[in-house]
């Protein structure tokens, strides 16, 4: 029944027999180089030449006017949430279609999530159900802020996360918000290289979040990046992530209880040439992926491709399958047969965890999950 699929992505790969992974790094420039002169540097931890550099290449390519390196995505995004004043006893609402560190990200803080549903189309946020959601359930306060109906509490940030590379409906989702006062902070882990209107997916809210874990497009192994164009978050952000330490040439004084969250100059070393690699690595991917829409669409089967206006980087292929015995009946035979895909994350709501959190409407969180198939979507050597 999926024999076809199996011998379409050998193929691509120009690989009969071996393992196809999910999606695998590939170091084809100056990762060695660089690494080695991180070492010879002795400069490997957090302080060195190559975390400075790294962060300019981040503003470069995203366009954002400020950059702050961080150890991984998770930490990006709960330093991104602290300096957007979110606070112990406060709500943030985000999508139950993403993976976990979204979520713990705002349990870290001391706020609760509150759950609004996607988008089939983008898989991201959807901005009519957080429109609706506003409408009905949330109020303006005296002091200008938006406050839960239900709880009372003060929603002190939004997290839309672009799904698997592609853009959510952002442009929307940030005016909805600005008109609720409601800071956006975008978990943009997964979309480096993706852009919506031609701007780069982070930009759009008052904080974007990156990750370049193992699995990204590019990785440091481990890493995060925070942007943003204010200036005061920017310093207020890479103050956090290096433990609130006042600059001194030799003495040891902390003004706030902070983290140590700054990425080591290694990881920034292969950072900086993975990212010199970025526009060969999407570049790739979007042919992959051009690939994969032709072969499915002649099946039958639905491939999920780029919103209008989006640019996607194309992180995980995704295709959608009838329905949950299908997507299980696929996942079982392509692991079987050495192809490795993936099913989505369980909805957060349905983590033990999280059960308790306020939730709207999650029909297109249901109807997704129970259909998403991630396949091979590593980039292909020339």
């Amino acid at each position: 029944m999926f024999e076809d699929i199996i011998e379409f992505i050998r193929k691509l790969y120009n690989n009969p027999n071996d393992f196809i992974p999910l999606h695998e790094p590939k170091f084809m420039g100056n990762e060695k180089k660089y690494v080695v002169d991180a070492i010879d540097s002795t400069f490997v931890s957090s302080v060195g030449a190559y975390v400075d550099k790294f962060e300019e290449m981040m503003q470069d390519f995203t366009g954002a006017k400020y950059a702050i390196a961080t150890v991984n995505g998770t930490s990006a995004l709960h330093t991104a949430l602290l300096v957007a004043g979110v606070k112990q006893g406060d709500e943030v609402i985000t999508q139950p279609l993403t993976f976990v560190a979204t979520v713990n990200a705002i349990t870290y803080t001391g706020a609760k999530p509150v759950f609004v549903d996607v988008d089939r189309r983008s898989m991201g946020l959807s901005s009519e159900k957080l429109r609706l959601f506003l409408e009905h359930n949330t109020k303006i306060g005296e002091d200008g802020f938006c406050y839960n109906i239900k709880s009372g509490n003060k929603i002190s940030a939004c997290i839309p996360m672009h799904t698997f590379g592609f853009p959510s409906q952002i442009v929307d989702i940030a005016q909805i918000c600005n008109n609720y006062h409601i800071p956006v902070v975008e978990d943009a882990a997964e979309s480096l290289g993706s852009l919506f209107e031609n701007r780069h997916t982070g930009t759009f809210g008052l904080l974007g979040t990156f990750s370049f874990n193992g699995n990204k497009t590019i990785t440091s192994g481990g890493g995060g990046a925070i942007v943003t164009n204010d200036e005061l978050l920017a310093r207020e952000a890479k103050h956090l992530t290096t433990t609130g330490k006042i600059p001194s040439r030799w003495e040891y004084k902390h003004n706030v209880v902070a983290y140590n969250y700054r990425m080591p100059n290694l990881n920034a070393a292969l950072a900086c040439a993975q990212l010199e690699k970025i526009d060969d690595f999407v570049n790739s991917k979007r042919d992959l992926a051009n690939c994969y829409k032709e072969f499915f669409e002649q099946r039958g089967t639905t491939f999920v491709s780029e919103s209008t206006g989006s640019y996607a980087n194309y992180w995980l292929n995704t295709i959608l399958m009838f329905d949950k015995q299908e997507r299980d009946d696929f996942l079982d035979f392509s692991n079987n047969n050495g192809v490795m895909t993936r099913p989505s994350w369980q909805l957060m709501n349905e983590l033990t965890m999280y059960q308790n959190c306020q939730t709207a409407d999650l029909s297109n969180a249901s109807w997704l999950a129970d259909r998403i198939v991630n396949i091979p979507s590593s980039v292909r050597m020339p």
